[in-house]
């Protein structure tokens, strides 16, 4: 089992920044790490990132840079002169623009005076083998762990700090690229619960188990009866 510490990274998947802020300030000294994603990101814009870092938490700002490599390095800069302590790109944009990316965020941490890492996006967990296969153009399924070794090998060949991940992969991961890779395990549910629109899952404590430095766990906290409650579990879980 790993001694790494775990930390818990809870995803604001919200269309207005009142919504969003309002889970922050209800989870209060509970959490210190919040997800930015698409769907907060396009209704609240960079606002809300200001926002977050304003009530002294870190933010994730996963919006997953896919394009040429001097177009991601200035999206990564910009996102590191946010204030965002965690970036992501695709591993599939190549090596050249996960390079850019991470030579990016290191500037722009250096002149922000606070750290910015690139995560490389391998695998996405809602992908299915046969689904993988048709996103891949092969004939046959894909074996998710073969394809993730091949991105994260890229991905640290670039620079990049860390690779994001399915549990189901995070412990191969880490025995194979060690401790100097951050891993972080997106799509994390509790056992027995629904698995939503996510096909390879984990609970929290396989994904520590396995090594992960971060989880992100969205519906099982924000869609709590009682968010407090869900979030103090969660935290036990992890020990």
């Amino acid at each position: 089992m790993s001694s790494r510490a775990t930390t818990p990274i809870i995803a604001l998947d919200r269309s207005t920044a009142a919504d969003a802020l309002a889970i922050v300030d209800e989870l209060g000294e509970r959490c210190h790490f919040y997800k930015v994603g698409n769907e907060l990101f396009t209704a609240a814009g960079p606002t809300v990132v200001r926002d977050l870092r304003a009530r002294g938490v870190d933010v994730f700002l996963d919006l997953k840079f896919h394009d040429i490599p001097n177009t991601v390095a200035h999206g990564v800069a910009n996102a590191a002169a946010l204030g965002a302590r965690l970036v992501t790109v695709h591993a599939a944009g190549g090596e050249a623009m996960v390079r850019a990316a991470s030579d990016a965020a290191r500037r722009a941490a250096e002149t922000a005076g606070r750290p910015c890492e690139v995560l490389a996006v391998t695998v996405l967990t809602s992908l299915t083998p046969v689904e993988l296969a048709g996103a891949w153009g092969r004939s046959g399924p894909v074996d998710a762990m073969d394809e993730v070794l091949r991105l994260a090998e890229l991905a640290t060949r670039a620079g990049a700090d860390g690779v994001v991940c399915s549990g189901r992969e995070a412990g191969k991961v880490r025995s194979q690229f060690g401790a100097g890779v951050r891993i972080l395990v997106p799509g994390v549910r509790a056992a027995g619960s629904a698995r939503d629109d996510q096909a390879r899952v984990v609970t929290p404590s396989e994904a520590s188990a396995a090594g992960a430095d971060y989880i992100v766990v969205g519906r099982p906290i924000t869609a709590a009866a009682d968010r407090r409650a869900a979030m103090e579990s969660l935290l036990a879980e992890l020990g």
